[in-house]
């Protein structure tokens, strides 16, 4: 990952924070910026999800007293501060610790109970509410993408609960929320992650963003709060060559720039 795409966001994130945006996305691929979603096993892209989240907290060290990190479970929190061991039987790499020594407050948005795992049961009594602290103020969601419709909702739980009442913003972090606008999710079956989307996507800014479409039209979808968003094609010899297909002050649908856009604008 280009040490520009942790910049870029730090700052895109930083700006829409200063604009009083309570909800952010920041969303990048998390293995190389011509990936897309699902080119990497989960786990190792959630791995790598954590370095680049590391280094992306360190735009905002000066307030870690004040910021709480969430990772997807308290076994994932277990990982991020001990790291984990080599099983290829899993498709898992070994992990040195990302936040070992880390000054950020930590927490977890669900409790995984090992036995009940095995079965695909996630749900337990815990309420991640509770972690939020009256000292915090800033929130950020590590890649909720795992078990989404657990994870989604405890957001949804934290932002209702306790974000939004203290004015606390909220960064999401990589998670993979194109699937819930796309409807990858049907509401009749996923309601609670249809409500997340229902009601905080009307909040959310998008600060920082890429998107990779394959394909005989290769192109990028891409945005730099507060920069319009921008669909981009790279020169494949020579990845500073870059040219903009076509922009707007609005975010399209991924359908919208698959069908529509793209066999419009490129040449």
């Amino acid at each position: 990952m280009q040490r520009l795409t942790l910049d870029q966001a730090q700052e895109a994130a930083k700006a829409a924070l200063a604009d009083g945006a309570q909800l952010v996305e920041v969303e990048f691929p998390s293995t190389t910026l011509s990936a897309v979603s699902g080119d990497g096993e989960g786990q190792n892209e959630m791995n790598a999800s954590m370095g680049f989240l590391r280094q992306f907290l360190g735009g905002f060290r000066s307030r870690a007293a004040s910021t709480r990190v969430f990772f997807p479970d308290n076994v994932e929190l277990a990982v991020a501060r001990s790291g984990q061991t080599e099983d290829p039987s899993a498709g898992r790499k070994a992990m040195d610790p990302k936040f070992a020594d880390a000054v950020f407050q930590l927490g977890y948005l669900t409790q995984q109970n090992a036995a009940w795992a095995l079965f695909g049961f996630y749900k337990s009594a815990f309420d991640p509410v509770n972690l939020v602290k009256d000292t915090d103020d800033l929130l950020v969601i590590a890649y909720p993408s795992f078990n989404p419709r657990e994870e989604l909702s405890a957001v949804y739980e934290i932002y209702e609960k306790a974000a939004k009442k203290r004015n606390v913003p909220i960064i999401i972090f990589n998670g993979e929320l194109d699937r819930v606008r796309g409807g990858y999710y049907p509401s009749m079956f996923f309601p609670e992650i249809a409500k997340f989307g229902r009601e905080l996507f009307p909040l959310m800014t998008t600060a920082y963003y890429i998107h990779n479409f394959k394909g005989n039209r290769p192109a990028t979808l891409f945005r730099c709060y507060p920069g319009p968003w921008q669909l981009l094609a790279r020169n494949p010899l020579d990845e500073n060559d870059v040219r903009v297909l076509w922009s707007s002050d609005k975010m399209p649908s991924l359908k919208e720039v698959a069908l529509e856009i793209l066999p419009a604008v490129w040449k």
